[in-house]
């Protein structure tokens, strides 16, 4: 039996760099292209994410993210091929829920069901799940304590990159506390502290 491989990877980063721009995304996902970081890749789009903002081009105080698509024809080692997505979520918590000691395991798996459900194949998945408690003092007590919790991470794509570039603002919308089917459903108030 032959063996089922999925859809090769785009082959111009031209045509792959028009896939992310023409993603839908949620309404309450506001996605916007920025600067893509220089030295990574010969060839490299970036983009960033804000769940809510207040404004426009502020951070949001429901979550936020960059999703960075690179190519490289030398196919750098670790890479698995010429392409490969680094991406980056964070999301502010109430500080009961950041002490959590599987926070960081339901971050990366979070990350990892949205790839599954949009049947966006990957190899060479590596990353970083960190949570952060804060607490204030001295002039800073008032701010009282603060948690968040951050997901940087990288993987090879293979397939449409589209599917990629959806699971990447799914985590965000997850980690933002915005499951799939809860657009337009009213959040009361910020789970950001006064330290975020």
């Amino acid at each position: 039996m032959a063996e089922l491989r999925p859809p090769a990877t785009p082959v111009s980063f031209a045509q792959a760099a028009a896939d992310v721009r023409s993603v839908s995304f949620r309404d309450d996902l506001v996605v916007r292209e920025i600067a893509a970081p220089s030295g990574l890749a010969p060839d490299a789009l970036a983009v960033a994410a804000d769940v809510r903002p207040d404004a426009p081009g502020e951070d949001s105080a429901y979550g936020t993210g960059r999703f960075v698509l690179l190519h490289d024809d030398g196919e750098p080692s670790g890479w698995e091929g010429p392409w490969r997505i680094v991406c980056f979520a964070q999301a502010p918590l109430e500080p009961d829920i950041g002490v959590d000691p599987l926070l960081a395991d339901v971050a990366w798996s979070w990350l990892v069901d949205a790839l599954d459900s949009r049947h966006a194949a990957y190899r060479a998945a590596s990353g970083t799940a960190t949570k952060t408690l804060s607490k204030g003092f001295g002039s800073l007590a008032a701010e009282g304590d603060g948690a968040q919790i951050e997901l940087r991470a990288s993987w090879s794509p293979s397939g449409p990159i589209g599917a990629h570039v959806e699971a990447w603002a799914e985590l965000v919308c997850m980690l933002a506390g915005l499951p799939p089917g809860s657009e337009g459903i009213t959040m009361l108030g910020s789970r950001r502290s006064p330290r975020g």
